[in-house]
């Protein structure tokens, strides 16, 4: 099962009440969702937006469907920007022909129908960008709400059930950080971007008085919606083993590992293989990977033939490098 797709709809073109930021916000996350930093090809995006078509409730329940029962596929992806709104218990996806009774697509009926995809896409996201939509996946029974998401489902949205969505510089402010995440404010040190991080990503951006996204999953494997370039290299990493023998021992330095003067010029004595290796170490110290011991970093830890140690985040990586997982 190969591929990725996505949906992505954005509707300003209200009759009553249009809205200025929504197809905007969706051009935005097609863009990021094609390819990876790296330029390589992710997901297969189809754009629906209110500045080339009507976006009507028929048609955009079947695009709905296509996305998620429409052939295997790994992953299948849904964004919305444009208006929620509640009527009972049930909250709506409006539509451009929405009614005060009818406002467009409940969201319980696409929840459903990618809980119903389970055979056909092992991954399904759901991104919603609209006032409400926190009520997305979960199930009312003696009025308690419990979740309802099938395996292999996540829900993001950008508020709670009984809140509205703000704006924030020209987007969505859920999209505005969305957008952060996927631009490589989520990605960890190999580059990966998952759903959990950009939801990471978008609480720790937000204070107590704003809006309250919320985070919704039922999966079981690592799902990776965007790669960027490694804060390190994987050579690097891989050698992490090679540098520490343990996840505890310490790297001995010599003032031959410095490559560089006091005053910054480059060396042009000393050992290039110390040096290199010594690079490698500054770059797992730049991202939190290998600390110096004894001294307020690694310049002077060399220059007073001190050491260096994995840091907690360093041991991680240090496992995945003997275990091969990396």
């Amino acid at each position: 099962m190969n591929g990725k797709k996505a949906l992505i709809v954005g509707i300003d073109d209200y009759p009553d009440s249009p809205l200025f930021g929504c197809v905007n916000d969706a051009i935005s996350i097609s863009s990021e969702l094609e390819r990876h930093g790296t330029g390589s090809v992710n997901f297969g995006v189809n754009l629906v937006s209110s500045n080339n078509c009507a976006v009507l409730a028929g048609d955009l329940r079947k695009q709905i469907t296509q996305l998620f029962c429409g052939g295997p596929t790994s992953v299948a992806l849904f964004y919305f920007a444009g208006h929620g709104a509640i009527i009972g218990d049930e909250a709506y996806l409006c539509t451009m022909d929405g009614a005060s009774h009818a406002p467009g697509i409940p969201l319980s009926e696409v929840v459903n129908i990618a809980n119903n995809a389970d055979g056909e896409v092992h991954n399904r996201v759901i991104l919603l960008d609209c006032c409400f939509a926190g009520g997305a996946g979960n199930l009312s029974i003696v009025n308690k709400q419990i979740s309802a998401l099938g395996k292999g489902v996540t829900i993001m949205t950008a508020c709670r059930d009984n809140e509205t969505a703000q704006e924030m510089n020209g987007h969505g402010l859920f999209t505005y950080l969305v957008l952060d995440a996927l631009r490589g404010g989520a990605s960890d040190i190999l580059g990966r971007i998952t759903p959990a991080s950009v939801y990471s990503h978008i609480d720790q951006s937000l204070g107590d008085w704003d809006q309250r996204p919320l985070y919704k999953s039922h999966v079981d494997n690592f799902l990776v919606l965007k790669e960027m370039s490694p804060k390190v290299s994987l050579k690097t990493l891989r050698r992490l083993p090679f540098f520490f023998k343990s996840p505890s021992s310490e790297y001995s330095l010599t003032p031959d590992h410095e490559h560089t003067n006091q005053d910054g010029t480059s060396r042009t004595d000393g050992d290039n293989v110390m040096q290199g290796e010594f690079r490698e170490l500054q770059d797992c110290n730049r991202v939190g990977l290998v600390e110096p011991v004894g001294s307020q970093d690694m310049y002077w830890a060399a220059i007073k033939s001190k050491s260096c140690r994995l840091t907690a985040l360093g041991s991680h990586y240090y496992r995945l490098a003997t275990d091969n997982r990396i």
